[in-house]
């Protein structure tokens, strides 16, 4: 809105603020329609119904939810949604998430969600969507735990793999890398404030877990009351605002002793760095990973900085094909902001198309081709649908590197 609101400036700020005051909101929180598939210890998996007269075409999509974070992430508002884009698109949409964490949940460890809730959603996904090969879809920690995955389990059915926004080299993390030094210093030999603190509760509870992630956006908490009153003329950002606010509001607790590992080896042992992961009594190694790899990363994320994902790219040694790609937004704006319509789902989509089964089975257009390309990660043989081709994509592949920079 203009220093000197125009006359349709405030005739749209007056709407916008009546429409706010008698129905209490702007966004449209409507859930899309799901149905429950199958179910787990912290685990339960839905299949999104297709919109009405659409039938579902083409390998299913798996979107695997991180822990602490609602499965609402992927599933925003009407018009920012996810889901909404990917089942309008006729494609078969399906989602993991977790549930309530309680403290008889406190000694759960991340094996639990690499050795038995992933595998068993693809699984599941897979057996509904008539045996067709998943692609996997995972945002933040549920990229981690995607990956590790995918390259621990190489007999499930998966057809693609796609990071969004997980750091694999958190001495990058602006948040934690002044702090690591410090977190060396153990004279208590793991007995330290913070472990003892995680024990005694069971876990990093819900208010710990949202405030971690609102000081992940500092600047933007402090200037919101500015950034609304400038925008109040703007119904689509002042929906958005709403859905954000409503996602932060339903953050789930963490774990007791997941929530352990993740302090111990990532934040402080930076343990996904070497590619290598030690579980119980086997080492996860990212070069596994034979499945071809898409990775995103925001231009301005906070908590997973373009640095700390890309470090990732050089670990897939042993993926079909390796892309990274760098899309407009924060955390989770690259994955459900509004820019994210024109970038990061166009994308998606084409990954997705690239290396789908058609219906009858045979393989798509680059699963084909990929048949004959050598393995380790070798660039190859451009298609018409290549990522960055897409004219009517707003960034492509060289623009959204420039973004880093």
């Amino acid at each position: 809105m203009d220093v000197i609101p125009k006359p349709d400036q405030v005739v749209s700020a007056a709407s916008n603020v009546a429409h706010k005051v008698l129905y209490g909101g702007l966004a449209d929180l409507r859930p899309m329609p799901r149905t429950l598939i199958d179910e787990g210890t912290l685990r339960e998996v839905y299949h999104y119904r297709p919109a009405a007269g659409a039938q579902e075409t083409g390998d299913p999509v798996l979107l695997v939810t991180p822990l602490a974070a609602p499965s609402i992430c992927f599933d925003l508002r009407r018009g920012c949604s996810l889901v909404e884009h990917l089942v309008t698109e006729g494609r078969r949409t399906y989602v993991v998430e977790y549930g309530e964490v309680s403290f008889r949940d406190r000694g759960l460890g991340m094996e639990h969600w690499i050795d038995e809730v992933v595998p068993s959603a693809v699984r599941a996904v897979s057996e509904h969507a008539g045996g067709r090969p998943v692609h996997l879809v995972g945002w933040s920690l549920g990229g981690i735990f995607t990956a590790l995955t995918a390259a621990d389990s190489p007999d499930l059915p998966i057809a693609s793999v796609t990071i969004v926004g997980s750091p694999f080299d958190v001495s990058l993390v602006p948040l934690v890398a002044p702090i690591r030094p410090l977190l060396r210093l153990n004279p208590t030999q793991g007995r330290g404030a913070v472990t003892r603190a995680y024990q005694l509760m069971g876990g990093a509870p819900k208010p710990l877990v949202r405030w971690a992630f609102q000081l992940s956006s500092f600047q933007k908490l402090v200037t919101k009351p500015l950034a609304v009153a400038t925008h109040l003329d703007d119904a689509d950002f002042l929906a958005q605002i709403e859905a954000v606010d409503r996602f932060t509001a339903n953050m789930i607790a963490y774990p007791g002793r997941t929530f352990g590992q993740l302090y111990h080896r990532f934040v402080k042992g930076n343990a996904l760095k070497g590619g290598r992961f030690e579980l119980d009594d086997r080492t996860i190694d990212l070069a596994d990973l034979t499945a071809p790899v898409l990775v995103f990363a925001g231009a301005n994320d906070g908590i997973a900085p373009v640095g700390a994902v890309r470090a990732l790219v050089p670990l897939l040694s042993g993926a079909e094909e390796v892309r990274f790609e760098i899309v407009p937004g924060g955390h989770l704006g690259m994955l459900t902001g509004r820019a994210a319509r024109g970038t990061t789902w166009q994308v998606l989509d084409e990954w997705v198309d690239r290396w789908s089964s058609d219906a009858d089975g045979a393989e798509g257009t680059e699963g084909a081709e990929g048949a004959a390309a050598a393995a380790g990660g070798a660039e190859r043989s451009a298609t018409p649908r290549a990522i960055g081709s897409n004219p009517r994509r707003r960034y492509g592949s060289a623009g959204s590197r420039a973004l880093s920079r």
